[in-house]
Order: C-alpha cells, then structure tokens, then sequence
C-alpha cells in the first residue's frame, strides 16, 4: 500500500496580492460563477495556465511534432468545449478563464435550467440531487464533456425529480406571477379603500 502522496496546492496565488483592479474583478467573476472562494478561481487560473504552457512549449518543437502534439492538446479542449471545432494552438493562447468556468458542472446545471441560481446549481451538486449519467456526482468543479452534457439530470432518488417541486425553476416563475397577482388585487383593495 505504502505511504499517502503528499497532498499539493492545484493553484498558485496571484504575484500582488493587494491590487485594487484585480481583486475587483476576481470578486465579480466569483459572483457570477458562484465560486465558494477565490481558491476556485485561482485554481482554473492555474489551469488555464498550464494549458497555455504547453501551446508555448509547442513552439520549440520541429514542425512534425508540434503539429502532432498541438492536435492532442487542442483536441482534449475541443472535448471539453473549451474551444470551439476547428480552433489551432493559437487560439490556446487567447483562452480566457471564464473558457474553463463555463463547462464546469455547476455552470451548466444553471445554464441548463435545473436551478433558479448559480449558487442553488451548486447546493443542488453539493446535496447530491445531480447525477451524470449513471452516477451522483457532488463536486461542482467537474468539466463537463461537451458531448457529454446531456447527461446531466436530477437523480431520481431527489425530491426535485418531481415535477411540482416548489423550488424549480418553471414553478417558481409561476409562483412568483401568482404572487404578483395577489399583490396587485391587494393595492387594488387599498386604492379602492381610499
């Protein structure tokens, strides 16, 4: 069996760590992927650098061998939807970390419709109410395979397999115009009273 691997970080910090531009701008990328923390961002920025690396190091290879290993490397993003058909070790180069933040599980249980929020879309993993394919999967950080997104669904063992679950979204919208409804009758009463 022999001894544990020792654990290692999966991210590097930013060099600056007080720059008033950046840290505004990772607070509003958290927001909007529903990140638990910096670490997360931090961790696909890292990614997305050793992703980038490799398009570099392509550069010093002969032409043969470039071409060959830039086609595994582009062809592993264009798997994951990273990148788009047809894209070259040029366009590694132009990725952005928002490329990696949308494929991962969470960003697509929201975009897909299962959650009202980006950050009901990861209680919803976390919970282990989404199943890909044929197993529960509770790390909202999983890349999702572009060709594997229909795979994605609410586990049957979930109260939110059912179709009249108060919190999906097409029930909320609709509870939430019914409440709009009574609102609007109660100021038509108060308005009536005056």
């Amino acid at each position: 069996m022999g001894d544990p691997k020792r654990r290692r970080k999966k991210y590097n910090t930013p060099g600056h760590p007080y720059e008033q531009n950046r840290l505004e701008a990772e607070l509003v990328t958290v927001g909007k992927y529903g990140l638990r923390n910096k670490r997360e961002l931090w961790k696909a920025r890292t990614q997305l650098g050793a992703y980038r690396q490799q398009a570099r190091k392509l550069l010093a290879h002969e032409p043969e061998e470039r071409e060959r290993l830039g086609r595994i490397l582009v062809n592993k993003l264009t798997r994951l939807g990273i990148l788009p058909e047809g894209a070259t070790t040029d366009d590694v180069l132009a990725l952005q970390v928002e490329d990696i933040l949308s494929r991962r599980l969470q960003t697509r249980v929201y975009e897909l419709g299962y959650a009202n929020t980006i950050h009901q879309a990861r209680q919803m993993i976390v919970h282990r109410h989404i199943k890909f394919g044929d197993h529960i999967i509770n790390v909202p950080s999983f890349l999702v395979p572009i060709k594997d997104e229909e795979k994605i669904k609410i586990s049957e063992k979930s109260p939110f397999s059912k179709t009249d679950h108060p919190m999906l979204p097409q029930n909320v919208s609709k509870a939430q115009a019914e409440k709009g409804k009574q609102r609007g009758k109660a100021r038509g009463r108060k308005e009536g009273d005056n």
